[in-house]
């Protein structure tokens, strides 16, 4: 696996799977709902190569990968375990947190999906434009098929993501909003008179086409519409969980589905998706007197917080209402004042590149600035701009800029397309072509870019800021070191054979001489004593006598092996003097062996003296002349 390690450090320092009530992702992010936040070591997590930052924000614990985060998702769910059918949200959370979350769980599944199908219909409309074809061939059709189908049957998509967060049956939050595009009834208020009008002289006057059980049905055209399905897949998990909980289990199955359908459909074309229909038109409006009030502070305003608001995922509290608007209104000029950020921020990013002579800097910003380019601003805003502060300024000021000649031409997006250089076909109108807000949008980005690279590359960016920065992270880092240093303690054993002494390397035994089985000395010994280098046990005694394994009060693991291959003589030549689990002190005799009559049987007696667990310290250092060894804990 590719991000195997990445993947395990993200798990551990979010508090481990237990701690994991929910994982989405974005573009950029892993969302994160956690169980506890305070469980997650967020300052070492930001430190893991490969993690740009974290942010906590929408009630989400936000780890920011970067364009690859598709495939660390994955990885994260087959490593962890998790669960990609189920999101469990269980902590209470503010108005504000509660909605970003629930507005990003039901969108950001389908948002690639949305962005691929909406440049088909863009290209369509620039092909158009163009004069390669025209709106009456049948290569416009395939192609308006293949980019509308999904905008066109959003109900069905949102169903299932907004029944996933609610934890309603996926499948019957599809079955709710194919049901309100269903052909046969979407198609009744072209083919029939109505019977009569609900409302007349009103703001909501509405013809009625069709009854239920006398009950009359306000059809509305919920082909593209956002709001009717997630409210009606909200009351439908209500409904379910209720069912649930009074159906025999034996019945469940079937009895749950039929009854949460044949109630929810109903009460969707009568109450739900009437009033919803008319809150998206009253907020397509709203909206628009907002907007109509100034274009121009709208989007000097717009603009200069768009960055700010992608940097606490508040975004997604845009997003909704874009869509809306689109499928209200035909067009959004709304969240389109925003999008000459990721502009800005390659500018700033550009600067920043060439004025560096940090290699360091420049291997972080290249990819960044290529990554803004395609309208993912993230990475350069967590890697470049936003820790220098001044970069991520100018960023601010060039996207307000951007935003003023957006609002000024008018610009509006038609369709929800590519980011970036692929979100030129956005702008361009199914019927009037390309027109002037198509060319404030490119005039708007360009002007953002531009702006951002001069103020960055002139007085908002010093290559000594960052040599500054570095030199105190590099103080702080020796401050660590340093304290660290200070809180070790050094433990010196003394060898437990008198003798010649000379380093582990030189033995014959390639177990010993290569360190398998631990740090160590070698002793050729002058007299056949073992003596107890510390206070502490005998862990391991041999049968044959030959070898002997301490372990010291506090921990420290010893093998003392007498010869070589002296396994052989089957405890020949060998007294011991304690026994395997004695307890013993230092200076106290373990074992006498008869070294020359070993010798004299074809063995050699030196005899390595090794640290068995080595690993569990900072390092086991071999002093040859002082006959002992250094324990760094």
């Amino acid at each position: 696996m590719a991000y195997e390690k990445l993947v395990k450090e993200i798990l551990k320092d979010v508090g481990g799977k237990e701690n994991i009530n929910g994982l989405t992702h974005c573009i950029t992010r892993l969302r994160f709902n956690l169980k506890d936040e305070e469980k997650a070591n967020t300052e070492e997590l930001k430190e893991v190569p490969g993690v740009v930052t974290v942010v906590q924000s929408g009630g989400q614990y936000q780890v920011v990968i970067g364009n690859h985060v598709r495939d660390v998702y994955k990885e994260f769910i087959e490593l962890s375990g998790l669960s990609t059918e189920t999101e469990v949200v269980k902590e209470k959370k503010g108005l504000l947190d509660s909605f970003i979350d629930i507005i990003s769980g039901i969108f950001t599944p389908v948002l690639g999906l949305l962005a691929a199908t909406g440049m088909i219909k863009g290209l369509n409309v620039l092909f158009v434009s163009l004069g390669w074809f025209t709106n009456t061939s049948g290569t416009y059709a395939i192609l308006q098929a293949a980019g509308d189908c999904f905008f066109y049957f959003f109900p069905i998509f949102l169903g299932y993501t907004a029944a996933k967060k609610f934890g309603l049956n996926q499948f019957v939050g599809m079955a709710l909003g194919a049901a309100l595009v269903y052909p046969a009834i979407a198609g009744l208020t072209a083919s029939v008179e109505p019977l009569y009008t609900l409302f007349s002289g009103t703001i909501f006057e509405s013809p009625i086409y069709i009854t239920f059980l006398g009950i009359p049905v306000i059809l509305m055209n919920y082909g593209s519409s956002v709001i009717p399905i997630v409210v009606s897949t909200f009351f439908g998990s209500k409904l379910e969980k209720s069912l649930a909980r009074i159906i025999p289990g034996i019945l469940k199955s079937f009895l749950v589905p039929f009854l949460t359908v044949i109630i929810m459909v109903p009460l969707t074309f009568i109450i739900i998706g009437p009033i919803a229909t008319w809150a998206g038109d009253l907020l397509g409006e709203f909206v628009l007197t907002i907007y109509n009030f100034s274009p121009i502070v709208a989007g000097i305003a717009v603009g200069a917080i768009w960055q700010v608001l992608v940097m606490f995922g508040l975004h997604w509290g845009i997003i909704p209402i874009a869509i809306n608007n689109i499928s209200v209104l035909g067009y959004d000029p709304v969240m389109v004042l925003g999008q000459a950020t990721p502009f800005a921020t390659a500018g700033a990013v550009l600067a920043v590149i060439i004025k560096s002579r940090n290699v360091s800097v420049r291997a972080i910003g290249i990819p960044a600035f290529i990554s803004s380019l395609f309208g993912v601003s993230e990475p350069s805003l967590y890697g470049v701009t936003l820790p220098r502060k001044k970069p991520f300024i100018a960023t601010l000021i060039s996207a307000s800029v951007g935003g003023l000649i957006m609002g000024i031409f008018g610009t509006k997006s038609f369709i929800m397309g590519g980011m970036g250089i692929f979100s030129l076909p956005n702008y361009i109108s199914p019927e009037s072509g390309i027109g002037s807000g198509f060319y404030g949008y490119v005039i708007a980005i360009v002007v953002a870019f531009v702006l951002s690279f001069i103020l960055t590359l002139t007085f908002l960016y010093d290559p000594k800021e960052d040599r500054e920065a570095q030199n105190r992270r590099d103080n702080e880092k020796n401050k660590v070191e340093s304290k660290k240093n200070d809180l070790m303690t050094e433990v010196a054993v003394s060898l437990p054979i008198a003798g010649e002494v000379f380093p582990l390397s030189e033995i014959a035994d390639a177990a010993f001489s290569t360190e398998l089985l631990g740090k160590g000395l070698a002793v050729r010994p002058s007299e056949g004593k073992v003596y107890a280098p510390f206070d502490g046990t005998v862990e391991t005694f041999f049968p044959t006598n030959h070898a002997v394994g301490l372990k010291s009060v506090d921990g420290i693991e010893l093998l003392i092996h007498i010869g070589m291959d002296t396994v052989n003589l089957e405890g020949k030549y060998f007294v011991p003097k304690v026994k395997q689990e004695d307890t013993i002190k230092k200076g106290q005799l373990l074992l006498e062996f008869d070294g020359k009559a070993i010798q004299e049987a074809g063995y050699s007696i030196d005899t390595p003296i090794v640290v068995t667990n080595t690993k569990k310290y900072l390092d086991v250092v071999e002093k040859v002349a002082e006959k002992e060894l250094i324990i760094i804990k």
